[in-house]
C-alpha cells in the first residue's frame, strides 16, 4: 500500500515537473504545418516544406515572427491588380474631394450656379451664331459658284477649272462649317450636363433649405461613396455578406462573364463589344482593421466604349451600388 502511493507521488511529481517548464530549444526552431495537417518542428526547414506558413521560435518556445504561406503567381498577380484598382480609388475619391472643395469656394447658393450657367450657354450660343453666320455666307458663295458654273454648261461649254477648284473649295470649307457648328452643340449639352450634376452635387453637399449652410460631412461623404462605387464595412461579419451579396451585383449589371473570383476580387472578364461593360469588387484593407468594397465598370477602349463608360447608365450603376448592398444587409 505504501509502495504505491510512493510511485504515484512520485510520477504526478514529475508530471508537474514537465508541464511547469516551457520547453526548451537549443537553437531557434520553426514550427509549420503541412497541406495535409501535419505539424512539424525542426531546426531547419526543407526545400520542399519552404511554401508553407511557419512560425519561427525563440530558445523558449515563444513565437519571435512569422513567415506567411508563399503566394503564386496567380495571386501576386492579383495582389498587383488589386494595388492598381486601390490606387485608382484614392486617386477617384481625391479628384472628387478637389472637385467639392472648390464647388463650395466658388459659389454660396443654387442661384449664383444658375447665373453662371445662364451666362456659359449665352456665350457658346453667340460663338454657334457667329459660326452660323459663316455657313450662310459659304452657302450662298457656293450657290454664285454653281450659277457661274450652269451657265457654261447651258451654253454647251466646259466649266473652267478655276471655278470647279472653287465650287470644291467651298463645299470643303462648308463641311468644316458644318462639322464645327455639331461640335458647338455638342460642347454646349456637355457643359451644361456637366453644370447640372455640379448643381446637384452642390444640393448634397450644403443640404440647402431656403439659407445656404454649411456642408455636413457625413451626408457628402454618403453621397460620393454612392456616386464612386463604395461601401465601407463596420465589421468583418457585415463585410462576408457584403461581399457574398456583390457577386449578385455584378451578375445583375455586368455584360461579360466573371472570370476572376477570389476573397479579394471578383472580376468580369475584359469587354469585347462596345456595348459591354465589365465590373470588378475588390475588397480593400484600411486603417483600423476596416474593408471596404470599391465597385470599378470597364468599357472596350474604343470611341463607342469611352462614350459608354461616361453615360448616365453607368452613373446610375455605380451609384445603385452601395444602396445595394445596404438594401440586402437590411433584409438579412
Amino acid at each position: 500500500m505504501s509502495a504505491r502511493i510512493v510511485s504515484v507521488s512520485l510520477y504526478l511529481a514529475c508530471t508537474l515537473c514537465l508541464l511547469s517548464s516551457p520547453p526548451v530549444f537549443a537553437k531557434k526552431m520553426y514550427r509549420w504545418i503541412d497541406e495535409h495537417g501535419n505539424t512539424f518542428l525542426s531546426d531547419q526547414v526543407p526545400p520542399d516544406q519552404v511554401e508553407h506558413r511557419r512560425e519561427s521560435l525563440s530558445e523558449k518556445g515563444k513565437v519571435l515572427d512569422i513567415t506567411e504561406k508563399a503566394k503564386t503567381k496567380e495571386q501576386l498577380a492579383l495582389d498587383a491588380q488589386l494595388l492598381a484598382l486601390k490606387k485608382a480609388q484614392e486617386k477617384i475619391i481625391a479628384e472628387q474631394q478637389a472637385h467639392d472643395k472648390v464647388l463650395l469656394s466658388t459659389f454660396r447658393s443654387l442661384d449664383d450656379m444658375d447665373a453662371m450657367l445662364n451666362g456659359k450657354m449665352q456665350s457658346l450660343d453667340a460663338q454657334r451664331n457667329v459660326t452660323q453666320r459663316n455657313l450662310k455666307s459659304l452657302q450662298d458663295q457656293l450657290a454664285l459658284q454653281q450659277k457661274q458654273a450652269a451657265s457654261h454648261e447651258r451654253n454647251g461649254e466646259k466649266i473652267p477649272q478655276q471655278i470647279q477648284d472653287a465650287i470644291n473649295s467651298t463645299e470643303a470649307q462648308i463641311q468644316r462649317t458644318e462639322a464645327e457648328i455639331n461640335r458647338h452643340i455638342e460642347n454646349k449639352n456637355q457643359v451644361k450636363a456637366d453644370f447640372e450634376a455640379d448643381m446637384a452635387r452642390f444640393t448634397f453637399l450644403t443640404q440647402a433649405h431656403g439659407d445656404q449652410q454649411k456642408a455636413n460631412g457625413s451626408t457628402a461623404q454618403s453621397h460620393a461613396a454612392n456616386e464612386l462605387g463604395l461601401f465601407t464595412c463596420e465589421n468583418e461579419a457585415q463585410c462576408a455578406k457584403a461581399w457574398s451579396t456583390a457577386h449578385g451585383f455584378i451578375q445583375r449589371h455586368g455584360t461579360t462573364a466573371i472570370n476572376i473570383d477570389t476573397d479579394k476580387l471578383i472580376m468580369d472578364a475584359a469587354p469585347a463589344n462596345d456595348t459591354d461593360l465589365s465590373l470588378s469588387i475588390s475588397k480593400i484593407d484600411q486603417e483600423g482593421d476596416k474593408q471596404q468594397l470599391f465597385l470599378d465598370i470597364r468599357c472596350r477602349p474604343s470611341s463607342l466604349g469611352t462614350e459608354l463608360c461616361a453615360s448616365q447608365k453607368v452613373l446610375d450603376i455605380r451609384s445603385a451600388f452601395k444602396p445595394y448592398i445596404e438594401a440586402a444587409l437590411a433584409s438579412d
